[in-house]
Order: structure tokens, then C-alpha cells, then sequence
């Protein structure tokens, strides 16, 4: 199968603003529920998981925030080749409308004190529904954005899909300072903890109404033949290479925004012994940092390229998180975490910036939606979902509070490694677009 041949153009987007706009608007969502899994992880474990070891009940619930990013490739794949036949519009709706479902769930779920094992199994239903739908999520935005850039804006226009997500990390961290400001702790953990997810079930309806009014790209509605699932399959299995060297670069952005933004509430509190405020307050500004290196970042691209801005971000978090993390650990304060989190904000938003407009310029152009996505969701599902979980693994097996840095060493480095196989001799790894018969 080789590429479809394309018509001229269709008409333009008439607002590019406004498309950003409505296609992010799933991210958002999408976002907003992940943060508060994971900054409310201590209340969650407490009222869906059996009580006794509190460490086990933590590693419990960032278990389930794990396993629900392993439907993310499996969502990818049958959600990526439903986009790619029926098009970017219909697919986000219905990706919102699945991960609309995972919310409720989570939000309305009785304690384990009330119906038992049945707690954890809603809870984790929950989690699987709300990863089936964000392993397109993620790549359905992307794809959107890059066809509707202006030439040679391909990188600042993508870095939109990540910018969305910090706006939810704002909007959901601010909730959660004002809900700890004017509730008491033990409400808090009983029940308040639940009023951020009602919120977001809140403004599904309005989601909604944005992503019906958005417009398909004109380079969909050029091509002459969309491919069935099975010309996708085909082609994304040709096609492992690049989304393998894909996976291990989207690491390094993966692992480290779910430690700065998912996993520093729960690494402020329960292992730094910081306020709850502190905590959310760094979070906040953390969702700034990012919101505006990574446009920086996507334009950078843009003026220099893409390899020198992956490796020198990539190689700045490895040299650094590491003893980052032990100056931090040494004598605990707001301040030196505000310092290492926003240093660590930098590396993420310079690199992935730059990272997912690359992501999508690599993968074959008729299949792009499900190649990004596969790549994308594996990265997310393999290594920055599992971020909480193996921090706290780490530090209860070692003792040492600094040891989630090698976590993001790791990731760095799949990030150098993969960079230097995808932009070998100067040119990016070619796709293949001919299956063999």
C-alpha cells in the first residue's frame, strides 16, 4: 500500500485560534483527571483499597493509575485506525465521550468501606476506560494541530496539545489549594477529595459542545483513499522501527511531567513532609513553567531544528536530576523544591516542544494518527504512567529520597539515544510506506 495521493487543498480552517481551542479541550479533561488521581493518590488509597499498610495502599492505587495507561497502546491502535478512516473530528468526539465515562465512574465510586472489593474493580474500570481513550487522545490532537499549521510553524502550533494539559494542571492544582484552605484535612480525605472530579464531570457538557463545532483538517479531507483498519495494521507493523525509536524518545517528555506535575503533590507531602499548600503551590507554577517553555520550545524547533533542542534538553536533564534531587532531599524547603521543579519544568517544556511535532513529521502521513499514538501511548503506558509507582518503589526499597533521579536519568538518556537513531546522517528516519505483497 503505498500513500494516497491528495486532491488540491480543501478550504483553509477559518480560525486557527479557535480550533486549537476546541480540539485541546479533551486534553484538558483528560489532564485535569490524571493530576488529581495522583494528587489525591493518600485519600484515594485510603477509601478504595483495604486499610492496614498505608505504603501498600498507596502502591496500590498508583498500581491501578499504572494499569489504566497499559489500555493506552490497545486505545491507540483501534481509536488511532477509527481517525484514521472516519477522520480527526468524529474521532474526538468520540474519545471525550469514553474518557467522559472513566470520570464518572472514579467521581461516583463507593468507598471500600461501603461494598468491598467492588471499590477497587469500579475504580480500575474507571482507570481502564479513561486510558482506552487517552491513548488517542494525545496523538488525535497532535495530528490536528500539525495539519492545520502554517508552514514553518509546524512545532509552535503542535506544542498546543501539551500547553492544554498545563492549563488543566493550573485550573485543577488552584482547586485544590482553595478545597484545602477551607476544609479541614480529615474532610478532605473522607470526602472533599471527590468535589475536583464532580467539577470535571461538570464541564463534559460544555467539552462537548466545542469539539462538535470543530472542523476537519483540510490534508484529511484532501486525500483520495482513507485506509481500512487492516491497511493500518499492516502498515503501523511495517512500520515498528520508528514507532519503537518513537516510544523511547517520547520517554523522557512522559517520565518527566508525570514527575513534576502528577507525582510532586504526593513527593512534597509524603516524603519532603511539606504543607499541602506548598506542594499545590509549586504545582501551579510548575503548570506555568511549562505552558510557556513549551511553545518556546515547538518555535525553537522551528528556527533550529529539531535534534540540537532534544539532545541538549535531553542532556542537561541527565547530567542534573539526579543531583537535583539530592540537594533537594538533603534539607528539604518550598523554596529549593520550587527551584528543582521549575529547572526540571524547563528540560520537559524545551524538549517536548520540540519532541511532538518530530513524533509526528516521522510516522507515515496516511496512518499518522496511529503511529503517533502507538508511540505516544507505549511511552506513556511503559514509562511515565509508572513514574509515581516507581518513585515510590524506589525510595521504600532504597531508602534514598533522591532516588527517583536515576528514574529520569533513564529517561533522559532513551531520549539521547533515540534522538541519535532517528536523526542519523542529519536526516530523519524515512518511513515505509509499501506493503510487500
Amino acid at each position: 500500500m503505498t500513500s494516497p495521493t491528495t486532491h488540491s487543498p480543501p478550504a483553509e480552517i477559518k480560525s486557527r485560534l479557535g480550533a486549537i481551542l476546541r480540539s485541546t479541550s479533551g486534553n484538558f479533561l483528560e489532564q485535569f483527571d490524571f493530576f488529581l488521581f495522583g494528587f489525591y493518590a493518600t485519600a484515594i488509597s485510603k477509601a478504595f483499597f483495604p486499610p492496614g499498610n498505608d505504603t501498600n495502599a498507596l502502591l496500590l492505587t498508583f498500581t491501578t493509575f499504572w494499569l489504566g495507561a497499559l489500555m493506552r497502546p490497545v486505545g491507540a491502535i483501534f481509536l488511532g485506525a477509527y481517525i484514521d478512516r472516519i477522520g480527526r473530528r468524529k474521532g474526538l468526539i468520540v474519545t471525550l465521550a469514553i474518557m467522559a465515562m472513566g470520570t464518572i465512574f472514579i467521581a461516583v465510586c463507593p468507598t471500600y468501606a461501603s461494598i468491598g472489593i467492588a471499590a477497587p474493580i469500579i475504580v480500575l474500570i474507571g482507570r481502564l476506560l479513561q486510558g482506552f481513550s487517552a491513548g488517542v487522545e494525545l496523538g488525535g490532537v497532535s495530528v490536528y494541530l500539525f495539519e492545520i499549521a502554517t508552514p514553518g510553524k509546524k512545532g509552535f502550533y503542535t506544542s498546543f496539545q501539551s500547553a492544554s494539559q498545563q492549563v488543566a494542571i493550573f485550573v485543577a492544582a488552584v482547586i485544590g489549594f482553595v478545597l484545602s484552605e477551607i476544609l479541614p484535612a480529615d474532610a478532605i480525605t473522607a470526602w472533599g477529595w471527590r468535589i475536583p472530579f464532580f467539577i470535571g464531570c461538570i464541564i463534559v457538557p460544555f467539552i462537548f459542545v466545542l469539539r462538535r463545532t470543530l472542523e476537519e483538517t483540510p490534508a484529511f479531507l484532501a486525500m483520495k483513499k482513507h485506509p481500512s483498519p487492516s491497511e493500518t495494521f499492516a502498515a503501523a507493523a511495517l512500520n515498528w522501527r520508528i514507532i519503537f525509536w518513537g516510544m523511547m524518545m517520547v520517554a523522557m517528555t512522559t517520565v518527566t511531567f508525570y514527575f513534576v506535575t502528577v507525582y510532586t503533590p504526593t513527593f512534597g507531602k509524603n516524603v519532603l513532609k511539606l504543607s499541602n499548600s506548598d506542594a499545590l503551590i509549586v504545582t501551579v507554577f510548575v503548570a506555568i513553567s511549562n505552558f510557556i517553555w513549551l511553545p518556546i520550545g515547538g518555535a525553537l524547533s522551528d528556527r533550529i531544528g529539531r535534534k540540537p533542542v532534544l539532545l541538549a534538553s535531553a542532556g542537561l536533564s541527565l547530567l542534573t536530576a539526579y543531583p537535583l534531587l539530592s540537594w533537594l532531599v538533603s534539607a528539604p524547603s518550598f523554596s529549593k523544591m520550587m527551584i528543582v521543579e521549575l529547572l526540571l519544568s524547563f528540560f520537559y517544556g524545551i524538549y517536548n516542544g520540540a519532541m511532538v511535532v518530530a513524533l509526528t513529521e516521522i510516522v507515515p502521513a496516511h496512518v499518522r494518527t496511529t503511529c503517533f499514538s502507538l508511540a505516544y501511548a507505549l511511552a506513556a503506558a511503559l514509562f511515565g504512567t509508572f513514574t509515581p509507582l516507581a518513585a515510590t518503589w524506589l525510595i521504600d526499597r532504597t531508602g534514598d529520597k533522591a532516588s527517583p533521579g536515576f528514574w529520569l536519568m533513564f529517561a533522559a538518556a532513551s531520549g539521547l539515544v533515540a534522538t541519535l537513531t532517528i536523526y542519523r546522517g542529519g536526516k530523519a528516519m524515512a518511513t515505509r510506506e509499501a506493503v510487500p505483497a
